[in-house]
């Protein structure tokens, strides 16, 4: 698949330039992270045997990066499954200079698997599997149940597609009982989306200069 076009800020942060949007927060990707979708899920305290996260919205895989490492630091036995969607993959190079001001125990592998073109790659603490093309239609042939799930594409505004009332049915439909979900957006259509596939929706104090965002529980879990 063809590679989006890239611009680079300061920090060596990616831009979309198709979406003018970073891939992550420009102070602190990995607080960013670590606020809104580990915390967002309630990890790593939820962390258990066959836990299974996925991500609308792969990007750098700096979020499967934070999780892996969450979940080795939490001393969990075997490796945590991890699911990714990606219409737009970045491209190995991309991803490592895009990662390079982090050291995490699974980036080497990830990097190795990237370059390879594998899209089932295995880690030190990840089962990591990239889902590539149009989440629209590549979830739809989906059967996994997802504890959590990563909500982490382009803005809504600019990325509409990502976030429709029919891709948030299809997570629901791959959301495991009392599973959850977290993202950075607090935008109106999306809460009303994610409510009406199943979810309580809650709106949360964001990361930075974002002031809210949301997540929730599927409901009778």
């Amino acid at each position: 698949m063809q590679n989006p076009e890239i611009a680079w800020l300061a920090g060596d942060v990616p831009l979309a330039t198709a979406f003018d949007d970073p891939y992550f927060s420009r102070e602190n990707g990995p607080a960013e992270t670590a606020h809104v979708f580990l915390a967002g899920n309630g990890l790593p305290g939820r962390f258990a045997p066959g836990f299974h996260i996925a991500e609308l919205g792969f990007g750098t895989g700096l979020n499967a990066l934070m999780a892996g490492q969450a979940w080795g630091q939490a001393g969990c036995a075997g490796r945590l499954d991890y699911t990714a969607f990606e219409a737009f993959p970045l491209g190995a190079a991309a991803t490592a200079r895009a990662l390079s001001a982090w050291a995490f125990p699974d980036k080497a592998a990830l990097l190795d698997g990237l370059a390879a073109g594998t899209v089932c790659i295995q880690t030190q603490s990840l089962n990591l599997r990239l889902v590539l093309g149009d989440a629209r239609q590549t979830l739809l042939c989906e059967s996994f149940k997802a504890d959590a799930w990563f909500l982490d594409g382009f803005s809504p505004a600019k990325n509409p597609e990502l976030w429709g009332p029919e891709l948030m049915q299809q997570v629901a439909r791959c959301t495991a009982p009392k599973g959850r979900f977290a993202t950075y957006t607090a935008a109106g259509h999306v809460r009303r989306a994610l409510d009406a596939a199943g979810f309580e929706v809650a709106r949360m104090p964001g990361y930075g200069r974002k002031k809210h965002m949301s997540c929730g529980r599927l409901r009778g879990g």
